[in-house]
């Protein structure tokens, strides 16, 4: 019965996602989508990754982190610096951009292991305050960083280009401030929602296993889970890194979105982490549809009220309060167990009948 319910839930959710799919493919192809709504398709859906894959730290396993934009800017250079070395190797765009994928989710998984071993024995502000200096740490690094390719090979300076020391075939493919520029373009639309279900798929049934029953008894109470011989460090730590990952594969994603990937406070600055902590708290901490429904709607929000210029913002934080209220107050919590027994009674009494 259990496993119904979870399969239903999880369906649901899936559902959910394949629909806005649909629903944007046929108002694209009746011509009813504005070029603005098109723009922001990609990064709906990296939000929503980046969400999910947060949450799953956050909500599930119950550690505040604020490094996730970090982790995204290892994975986003990862994937890009893979893709324009290997341009005269795999000239097709399609291979570069899927090994990319799995590069950017892997270097991104490795830093979170290497972050997460030693961070992951601190908890609450402590562990907040270390990984936010992660995140600058990271992006302040790629900025000083310049590499050049060559008929001998790669090159490293934290100088300046001519520091690099290449011949006349040397092309400069990492420009400290600049990042990198000439990524081809290869995220679509239907490119991130097939990422974000496996983002799905991934979360969901780490959280329906085993391994995802024992994260949370970590997060309910790390003591009796200790006693239970529960391995609390080996737990902890996989979550932290499939968290890393996944955010890696949205930094891939973003990458590939744009013609110049640059290390900036916009891109991969600390306030990328609250504002993806934002949709997490909003949607509910761990609950992963409310962190895609979350990351979706406040994300493409502020764009389409974008035309009531003095409301806009007002709109958008009344907004912010509603569903705060909504996700977090005990009366709507309340309200919200009362509808659902309400439609379960009358569910069973139609079987009766």
């Amino acid at each position: 019965m259990k496993k119904n319910k979870i399969l239903i839930q999880n369906s649901i959710t899936y559902g959910l996602v394949m629909g806005f799919w649909v629903i944007i493919q046929a108002l694209s192809a009746g011509g009813l989508v504005s070029s603005l709504m098109k723009g922001l398709l990609v990064p709906l859906c990296i939000y929503a990754i980046l969400a999910v894959s947060l949450n799953l730290t956050v909500g599930i396993l119950g550690e505040l982190s604020l490094g996730h934009a970090g982790f995204m800017c290892v994975g986003a250079f990862s994937g890009a610096f893979f893709t324009r070395c290997m341009e005269e190797v795999i000239p097709s765009v399609g291979l570069r951009f899927f090994i990319a994928l799995v590069l950017g989710a892997a270097v991104a998984g490795v830093f979170g292991i290497l972050i997460g071993i030693p961070v992951l024995r601190l908890k609450g502000d402590y562990l907040a305050i270390v990984t936010l200096a992660f995140g600058e740490i990271i992006k302040n690094l790629i900025n000083v960083m310049y590499i050049g390719k060559d008929a001998k090979g790669f090159h490293f300076s934290i100088k300046d280009t001519l520091s690099l020391g290449m011949d006349d075939t040397g092309v400069v493919i990492v420009k400290g401030a600049q990042g990198i520029t000439g990524t081809p373009r290869a995220a679509t639309f239907t490119v991130g929602i097939i990422l974000l279900l496996i983002t799905l798929v991934i979360v969901l049934n780490l959280i329906n296993s085993r391994t995802g029953r024992a994260i949370m008894s970590i997060r309910d109470n790390r003591i009796a889970a200790e006693s239970i011989g529960i391995n609390i460090t080996k737990y902890k730590l996989m979550a932290f890194s499939i968290s890393a990952a996944l955010a890696g594969m949205a930094g891939v994603l973003y990458a590939h979105s744009l013609s110049t990937l640059a290390a900036t406070s916009a891109n991969f600055g600390y306030n990328k982490s609250i504002l993806i902590l934002v949709f997490v708290v909003l949607g509910g901490l761990g609950n992963i549809r409310g962190s895609v429904i979350a990351a979706i709607v406040l994300t493409a929000l502020p764009e389409m009220l974008r035309g009531l210029n003095d409301y806009r913002m007002l709109i958008y934080a009344v907004v912010l309060i509603v569903m705060m209220l909504f996700n977090s107050s005990p009366k709507a919590i309340e309200m919200r167990s009362v509808f659902m027994d309400k439609i379960k009674h009358k569910k069973s009494a139609a079987k009766e009948a």
